[in-house]
């Protein structure tokens, strides 16, 4: 039984537990919920209302959550005492009962924690942040067809540069690291040339694990194994041309993990340009089928050619029977992009992607940037998942100066509700919210910062308005 300092957890409902990173939901689950700093004081209430409105209509009282308040951010520390931001209350809470959401955090100033977020998926080790990104019909944008966007950025939480290791220009340890890769690492590594770090640099370590890696893409592909047609396809992204060890290291172990643990579902890009030159001309020579797969074919050395064929001839050996005569057209495609290529092709060419799996880095920008072409960060979900946890929450900032007014956009935390039923296996109840906001979005029903963009301009509804009418529209 959990014990609290100054929380006092609800006598009725259900811990939700996990089994084999599944949560097991009863029908009254426990869901601690952190309100959120600034305009979490407006949006948190509009959001617990769409929801519990949602279950209660899709389930005619057979299902109900049962709320717990919990602590974090400023709110924190009027309980707490100053500097806890995050205190052992809230990590008990969420650790016992595994499903927490929360609204806008504040980042501490001055405190010990760099960022609420980073350390609640690094406590909880949620190496998962899954970000969709879609277009609701109505909602301004700065892009011209952002209805051919709908993606999913699963960007990996625990590594990369993010994990913080990191030492200041001036701070004496970092400079002896320096020193000591200069004089020692660089020289040995015998691929470096002359290299050197300057003096007065400040220095990262960007830690890319096949085990953090691996576990993340695992995620993502089994979230495209519950989606249909075109939809089932991974793309990794990455900067492996330059990263080569750490970002084509991921691209790398994507491509292992897709063609060993998911072989019987899953076909790579290149796997399906061999088998599909194969179906269209069976009588094609294996050497025919390598010069349509690899541009210059014929300019490259005897020994390249011999690896492309016998590439080629693996495949049709291998998984000609498994996979071929078209029924690799029904698995998950995984291919692999650059990351700045990618920036480019969600723009140009959207229609052709669905789950994005990226490093950590890589995936703040392109989320972010996702999210902007179907209207901002105030309609951007997210969730943080591991294999014993799961947070969902607010993807923008605390906006501390529209803090009080009703007047906010929740459908950042709303959605990320949406995403949480849908986790705890309510898709009924997830299914009424995207249908009531997406109606309300249509009827021009929103609240100012999507209001001043239509054109023509509408007049806005209220935070709790834009719930109101999420709820009358179901």
């Amino acid at each position: 039984m959990a014990q609290f300092e100054k929380l006092t957890a609800p006598t009725e409902g259900t811990t939700i537990r996990f089994e084999n990173g599944q949560p097991v939901v009863a029908d009254n689950p426990i869901i601690p919920f952190i309100r959120g700093d600034g305009t979490g004081v407006d949006i948190w209430p509009a959001t617990q209302k769409v929801l519990d409105a949602a279950v209660a209509k899709a389930y005619a009282g057979a299902k109900k959550i049962e709320w717990f308040k919990v602590y974090a951010g400023d709110e924190a520390c009027d309980r707490y005492g100053t500097y806890q931001y995050l205190p052992e209350d809230t990590l008990e809470a969420i650790r016992t009962y595994g499903v927490a959401i929360k609204g806008p955090l504040t980042t501490p100033v001055g405190g010990g924690i760099r960022s609420l977020n980073v350390a609640l998926r690094q406590i909880f080790d949620l190496y998962s942040c899954v970000r969709p990104c879609r277009y609701y019909a109505g909602t301004p944008s700065p892009h011209k067809r952002p209805q051919d966007l709908d993606v999913i950025v699963y960007r990996e939480n625990t590594e990369d540069i993010y994990m913080g290791v990191e030492w200041e220009a001036d701070d004496a340890v970092g400079q002896e690291l320096r020193r000591h890769l200069n004089e020692v690492v660089i020289p040995a590594n015998g691929k470096l040339g002359k290299r050197q770090i300057p003096e007065g640099s400040g220095i990262g370590i960007k830690p890319v694990s096949k085990h953090g890696s691996q576990r993340h893409i695992r995620k993502a592909i089994q979230h495209a194994l519950r989606l249909e047609g075109d939809k089932r396809h991974v793309t990794l992204v990455h900067k492996g041309n330059i990263m080569k060890f750490t970002e084509g290291a991921f691209r790398d172990w994507g491509y292992e993990l897709a063609t060993t643990e998911f072989r019987d579902v899953c076909i790579t890009e290149r796997e399906s340009w061999i088998l599909g030159n194969a179906e269209k001309d069976p009588s094609l020579s294996v050497q025919a089928n390598a010069r349509m797969i690899e541009p210059g074919y014929d300019s490259l050395t005897p020994e390249k050619k011999g690896s492309i064929d016998a590439e080629v001839q693996a495949v049709i050996d291998s998984i000609g029977a498994s996979h071929g005569a078209g029924k690799w057209k029904q698995m998950v495609m995984v291919d692999d992009r650059i990351a700045d290529s990618i920036f480019q092709q969600i723009q140009t060419r959207p229609q052709e992607y669905s789950i994005l799996a990226t490093l950590n880095l890589n995936g703040d920008y392109i989320s972010d940037a996702a999210a902007a072409m179907v209207g901002g960060l105030g309609m951007a979900p997210g969730a943080n998942i591991g294999e014993n946890a799961a947070v969902f929450e607010a993807t923008h900032g605390t906006a501390p100066k529209h803090a009080g007014l009703d007047r906010i956009n929740p459908g950042s935390v709303i959605l990320s509700g949406v995403m949480m039923l849908e986790f705890l296996g309510w898709q009924k109840a997830a299914d009424l919210v995207i249908k009531g906001l997406s109606a309300a979005i249509a009827d021009q029903q929103v609240t100012y910062d999507l209001a001043r963009l239509m054109e023509p301009q509408v007049d806005p509804v209220s935070c709790s308005g834009f719930a109101d009418a999420i709820i009358q529209r179901f």
